[in-house]
């Protein structure tokens, strides 16, 4: 298939094909060669191709590596895995759960949820538009008071519930199901939210229905996925209450029609949102953003929000306007054909894990047994659960079974699961964790490299996640998982962390029971001996030890009473009387 001629550099995302391989591409002496047959896949990436005739998402990572990868036998690191499966997902909404996709995805994708610092989970259902009815608001509180969480209001007009364990996670869906709820995607690169105002429904100074076109655009793009995350805003008169300017696209009621804002956001590096077009009317609003987005999905690279997208344009939101609002390119129809797949291919991703019973045993906490262990300690703070702080620094940890008291010569084969519970296929890597007393391990299946075991705690925050990070490969080929917290990388083999020299993890050998070839096992110590080194009690985080090791100073806040005094039995970090200068200036 060709591009046609007036549209030769616009190889869509190619650039994420090259930038996703960061340690598989060729040094700068030997250019990186994409074979023709790879060149003609990546023309189906394109506009201009037959969506219901797309094959890429067969494809499976250690394809991608033949096609593009100068070690065919890599197995991918923590950038090009999620890259590869932004661009697939991105694409079509296959479920990021289904095993050639699996093990491509970041912890969040994984599970379908946003990991927190203590290894639990967040769960964000969609509010559309922050419109909610009281018997909704019921449903929520009653799942938050079963399940223990932690609850707050988000700037996106949504209710964020925290703390959900993740083997909690599939019953937790399963109730919000029942009560109407479905995925808010707040786990991936996706639609966030749409926010609004009340606009013409309520408010005295309303010119257009913000709640009514919120809730369509977030009904149509949500579960899109892109290569950032994006968010929408409309608000029924220029007063602009939803903040529409500084989304990824806002729209602004007008006597006329709509106002078309683009390329805004927050965050660390803000932007105003530019007018792309004005007074638009509402039959050909939907279109515009159809195509802006699909241009973005299909242009932008990895991790790039919409405003960097559109600063590095060349000719920028004026080039933009041509390409979306006079189709310069010719491309218009092509995505819209684009959008329109997405759209009607769109599931709940939550809705089929409860469906399904092999989905929901990866949420398991071990699965060697329906025991649990505490993540963390948890508090109570202003009526809510929390987990224990981090202390401000984290101590050097370097683990390794010689200081097990048991000689390695005296340990034993345990059987520890079944390579079924693993999930074990020679597409792409799995990992899950098991308990031993306890101790939590973590067992990985690396394909053509076989089975690793290792300490399930990462030793920077001592949070028991190690199961959940990505498995990749270092340059001379050695596997290693990337803690998913703050990516710190620890080889399979030895425990070495490649990228932070003050931290190492125990390895375990791992093998199939040679009685028994579906049922793997680890060599270990006796579990006392183990649990002396590794135990969930020893190392879980508690509020009492961080204090004493030192909190982060922004956690320890003074608070001024209605005289600019301090309030009693708040820590005033040390200071007594005017000692720290006027009270009344602390602000």
């Amino acid at each position: 298939m060709s591009l046609p001629p007036n549209v030769t550099s616009f190889e869509l995302r190619l650039p994420d094909i090259y930038s996703a391989f960061p340690h598989e591409s060729a040094s700068a002496t030997t250019p990186l060669n994409i074979p023709p047959k790879f060149l003609e896949q990546l023309t189906s990436f394109s506009l201009f191709t037959n969506w219901e005739g797309m094959k890429w998402l067969e494809c499976t990572l250690p394809e991608v590596m033949e096609a593009v990868g100068v070690d065919k036998d890599s197995i991918g690191c923590e950038t090009c895995k999620p890259a590869i499966g932004s661009i697939l997902s991105s694409l079509y909404n296959e479920h990021v759960m289904k095993g050639v996709h699996h093990s491509n995805q970041d912890t969040n994708d994984k599970y379908l949820a946003n990991i927190q610092r203590n290894g639990t989970f967040s769960v964000v259902p969609r509010i559309t538009a922050g419109e909610i009815t009281p018997d909704g608001l019921i449903i929520i509180g009653n799942v938050a008071k079963k399940y223990n969480l932690y609850t707050k209001i988000t700037g996106g007009q949504r209710i964020d519930m925290f703390g959900a364990r993740k083997e909690d996670l599939p019953d937790i869906w399963e109730e919000l199901h029942k009560g109407g709820f479905e995925s808010g995607h707040a786990y991936g690169k996706s639609l966030r939210t749409v926010k609004s105002c009340v606009g013409t429904t309520w408010c005295r100074f309303g010119v257009g229905d913000s709640v009514g076109l919120a809730v369509q655009l977030e009904n149509r793009y949500r579960g899109v996925r892109s290569p950032h995350k994006f968010k929408g805003g409309v608000s029924g008169c220029v007063r602009e209450c939803a903040e529409a300017q500084g989304k990824d696209f806002g729209l602004i009621a007008t006597d006329k029609g709509w106002n078309i804002f683009v390329g805004g956001n927050g965050g660390a590096n803000p932007r105003h949102a530019e007018l792309f077009a004005k007074d638009v009317p509402p039959s050909k609003v939907v279109r515009i953003i159809d195509r802006f987005l699909a241009y973005y999905i299909m242009t932008a690279d990895k991790l790039q929000r919409t405003a960097r997208w559109v600063e590095n344009m060349e000719g920028g939101i004026e080039k933009l306007k041509k390409v979306i609002l006079e189709d310069e390119l010719g491309i218009c129809k092509d995505l819209d054909a684009m959008m329109d797949n997405l759209v009607n291919t769109y599931e709940d991703e939550w809705a089929a894990v409860v469906k399904d019973p092999s989905k929901r045993k990866q949420f398991k906490q071990f699965i060697n047994t329906d025991e649990r262990l505490p993540q963390s300690e948890i508090i109570q703070e202003r009526g809510q659960p929390r987990p224990a702080d981090w202390s401000k620094s984290s101590p050097a940890v370097k683990l390794s079974t010689d200081q097990c008291r048991t000689p390695k010569s005296q340990w034993s084969w345990v059987n520890v699961a079944r390579k079924a519970d693993l999930l074990v296929n020679e597409g792409g890597t799995s990992s899950a964790a098991v308990k031993y007393g306890d101790s939590q391990l973590a067992i990985y299946h690396v394909p053509r490299r076989g089975y690793y075991a290792t300490q399930q705690m990462c030793p920077h925050r001592r949070a028991f996640v190690l199961d959940h990070g990505i498995i990749g490969d270092s340059p001379n080929g050695k596997p290693y998982v990337s803690c998913p917290l703050h990516k710190r990388n620890f080889t399979l083999s030895d425990g070495e962390c490649l990228n932070d020299g003050d931290y190492q993890i125990m390895t375990f050998d791992c093998r199939e029971d040679p009685e028994d070839p579906e049922r793997l096992q680890i060599l270990l110590p006796p579990i006392d001996d183990l649990d002396a080194q590794l135990g969930t009690e020893k190392w879980m985080v508690r509020q009492a030890e961080s204090e004493a090791l030192g909190l982060n100073a922004a956690t320890q806040i003074s608070i001024l009473g209605p005289k600019g005094d301090f309030l009693p039995g708040v820590d005033i970090g040390g200071c007594s009387g005017n000692e720290c200068g006027d009270h009344k200036l602390s602000w």
